[in-house]
């Protein structure tokens, strides 16, 4: 009688870990984070089709930041724990800071996805490089469409956060010299009739949404746009919120003529054209510029790791300035960028970008930059 065979021993395949910080649940924005991780995975996926990394594939060790920024800096002390080569990711500004200072504290190298908020640690660090372009640039694009619109007096609704008052500041500072002025309206103290009021009174022809979505983002919209008062009264939405799919199902065509900024060229690489198709069927929707900036960081970090192996953290990080390698929205190269204390690239595309009111399902790209 034959004896039963011996049950299976899994094998263990080495990997070279990644850590992955993404917004995955409220109150972080969820959708955004479920397209920045499409990228990273995509883009994984891809690399390890092809080799890995020296014949070792890469893994991502994924960690739901919800938004929080301690929670952020939590999830980087354990993937340091765990021994990541260098740790990716983030959309949310206020967290990609905390976890960028942190990284930076720890000697891992952090590679910033998406978030724009100009300086990402207080000192300037060798360990942290970003996609995204600085807040500055592009909101002070974003200023300059507003005042060749006709619009000098723009409110602002804001919540309490260093990202948003950031925005603000650029805003003010940029369009003072031009004769715009700036009147900020705090949402924890206004109620969206209340903030009508104060538009209609004060003689507002624009009002920007720096708050979070989908509240008191959406029912802000709905306020402005139902009001006979209001009917001139350009809505806008700097930080993108317009981009994703819920703004259009909560709104429909109120969230259309609605400009943001997005960050994506006039034309994809040809890398970028097939990535596209790759990215829609994996979302089962069309891809955000998120989507591009996850799936762009995967494809810098294994050039890096390829150049400059898996083992010395420092080694990794001296790869920032050396790295140059095809994206889907352009040759990515990082240089030092004046005020932001990073490694920038510093040729990522900037665009206003505004749902068409014919189509809300569609864009119209308004201005680029």
């Amino acid at each position: 009688m034959n004896a039963p065979p011996p049950p299976s021993v899994p094998v263990h395949v080495p990997t070279v870990r990644i850590g992955a910080l993404v917004p995955l649940s409220r109150p972080g924005w969820a959708e955004a984070g479920r397209h920045l991780l499409a990228g990273l995975e995509l883009g994984v996926g891809e690399i390890n089709g092809s080799g890995g990394i020296g014949g070792t594939p890469l893994e991502l060790a994924v960690r739901d930041t919800a938004a929080d920024p301690r929670r952020a800096e939590a999830a980087v002390e354990e993937l340091d724990r765990l021994g990541v080569a260098a740790v990716a990711g983030e959309y949310h500004s206020v967290v990609a800071r905390a976890a960028a200072t942190r990284a930076d504290a720890l000697g891992v190298p952090f590679l910033c996805s998406s978030a724009v908020l100009d300086t990402l640690t207080d000192r300037p660090s060798d360990h942290v490089a970003r996609l995204a372009p600085p807040q500055s640039r592009g909101w002070r694009l974003y200023a300059d469409h507003l005042l060749d619109a006709g619009h000098r007096r723009i409110a602002v609704a804001t919540q309490p956060s260093v990202y948003w008052e950031s925005g603000t500041r650029v805003l003010r500072e940029h369009l003072a010299p031009r004769g715009g002025t700036v009147l900020d309206l705090d949402t924890r103290a206004l109620t969206p009739g209340q903030v009508c009021d104060a538009l209609a009174e004060r003689g507002a022809t624009a009002l920007l949404l720096l708050v979070g979505h989908p509240d008191p983002a959406v029912p802000l919209v709905q306020a402005v746009r139902r009001d006979r008062r209001l009917s001139g009264v350009l809505v806008g939405a700097p930080a993108g919120q317009p981009e994703f799919g819920e703004w259009a199902a909560l709104l429909g065509g109120d969230g259309a003529g609605v400009p943001f900024l997005r960050y994506l060229p006039e034309r994809l690489t040809s890398l970028g054209e097939r990535v596209a198709k790759a990215l829609r069927e994996r979302l089962s929707a069309a891809p955000s510029f998120v989507a591009f900036e996850g799936y762009d960081t995967a494809t810098v970090l294994a050039e890096v790791l390829r150049a400059r192996g898996t083992e010395d953290r420092a080694r990794i990080a001296e790869g920032w300035p050396r790295v140059e390698t095809e994206g889907t929205r352009g040759p990515v190269r990082f240089s030092r960028t004046p005020g932001t204390n990073l490694w920038q690239w510093d040729a990522a595309p900037v665009q206003i970008v505004d749902r068409d009111p014919a189509d809300p399902g569609s864009f119209r790209v308004l201005r680029s930059g």
